[in-house]
């Protein structure tokens, strides 16, 4: 991958340029934010700890958002604000898609899914429209049941769909070393888990950066597990609201969504 845009210097951005630069994901990421000698100083910090970490990625900082060949823009947060959301962040979109109409948007903050269904807007197709923040639900989600079964969170299989106002974990689908959860975990537990992950949301920033980082990485072709994303799927005739679900990413976006089998009590959960 040659570039990546990064919307956004503040804490997530940051936390994202570092993760991605550290992987050498990409041969040139871009630090993009009004306050660009801010941008410049951090995008400088994370290049000069490369020979430390050993990794060779050119890190830059800018106020400008066009970008030219950027194969993936993330939408972040402002130096010493918010996260982008809104019209300000379709502002910076349609700066930034102006000179990479091609880039797959990832909206990596945990208040950006209403501006993932509001970028459809400007054309962009939802294939290539892509929320990394359910990433870190799931390893939330994760972390909880390693802490139940006394068990590494990495021998885990565990998905996670909807939204944040009604997160639902797949346990028929969810596996430990390929044993089903359902047969480790009583109602009692799994109800208390889905309770705790909705309490932990919103995730901070290293988590988010992390879960971005993956979706980036998935997307140039480094990784290829299935990764939980905010992604639309959208009918021939209709457009459906944005949701997380298992994805499959490809240079081009989403390439395929994998939905998991639910209980009746998780899909009256998920309001179906």
């Amino acid at each position: 991958m040659q570039t990546v845009a990064i919307l956004g210097a503040g804490e997530l951005g940051g936390a994202i340029a570092r993760t991605l630069a550290t992987a050498d994901v990409a041969r040139h990421i871009v630090l993009v934010d009004t306050a660009g000698l801010v941008a410049a100083g951090k995008a400088l910090d994370i290049l000069q700890s490369g020979p430390v970490d050993g990794f060779h990625t050119r890190v830059t900082g800018t106020a400008e958002p066009a970008q030219p060949g950027a194969a993936v823009v993330v939408l972040a947060d402002e130096h010493g604000g918010q996260e982008h959301t809104g019209d300000a962040a379709l502002s910076l979109l349609r700066r930034a898609l102006e000179v990479a109409p091609r880039a797959v948007i990832v909206a990596a903050g945990a208040t950006q899914l209403g501006t993932l269904e509001h970028a459809r807007e400007l054309g962009v197709p939802s294939a290539r429209l892509v929320g990394s923040a359910s990433g870190a639900a799931q390893s939330i989600a994760c972390a909880l049941t390693a802490m139940e079964l006394d068990a590494s969170a990495t021998d885990l299989s565990v998905a996670i769909v909807g939204t944040p106002s009604n997160w639902v974990i797949a346990w028929a689908d969810a596996t430990l070393r390929g044993s089903p959860l359902t047969a480790l975990l009583s109602p009692p537990q799994t109800i208390r888990i889905d309770a705790r992950l909705r309490a932990r949301w919103p995730p901070g920033p290293y988590a988010l950066a992390s879960a971005a980082a993956a979706v980036v990485r998935a997307i140039g072709g480094g990784w290829h597990r299935r990764l939980t994303c905010f992604v639309a799927r959208d009918g021939a005739y209709e457009r459906r609201p944005f949701a997380a679900l298992p994805v499959t990413l490809g240079p081009a976006g989403v390439v395929s969504v994998h939905v998991p089998q639910l209980s009746a009590r998780e899909r009256v959960a998920l309001g179906e």
